[in-house]
């Protein structure tokens, strides 16, 4: 199964420890479970697209106002939902930010048919 992990910034967790928060030791855990994963700019940096009576509205930062935005994701393919909560809850950011675990929905065949 895969699942991408919503990394999110949190300003009501515990201060980030460069010491205690290393995400190249938890990537190293994952083993061969990583798909993929990253870092994003900030979002002041994003524009949201929308597309509204056929014209295209590009809005600059965030369209969200919420204060847990996403910092980063990762992709991984374990054996189910609780192993991907298990290696979510060890990711630094589980400690100083969040971890949102969401489960890919892959297409089924003739689905837009």
């Amino acid at each position: 199964m895969r699942f991408i992990l919503f990394i999110c910034e949190d300003p009501e967790a515990e201060p980030y420890n460069r010491a205690e928060d290393n995400i190249l030791e938890w990537v190293d855990q994952l083993g061969g479970r990583s798909i993929a994963g990253d870092r994003l700019k900030p979002a002041a940096q994003a524009v949201t697209v929308r597309r509204r009576n056929g014209e295209t509205v590009v809005t600059d930062g965030p369209f969200t106002e919420s204060k847990e935005l996403i910092a980063g994701f990762d992709i991984i393919e374990v054996a189910d939902r609780d192993e991907a909560i298990e290696l979510a809850s060890k990711h630094p950011m589980a400690r100083f930010g969040r971890v949102e675990v969401r489960e890919f929905w892959p297409f089924e065949e003739g689905e837009f048919e």
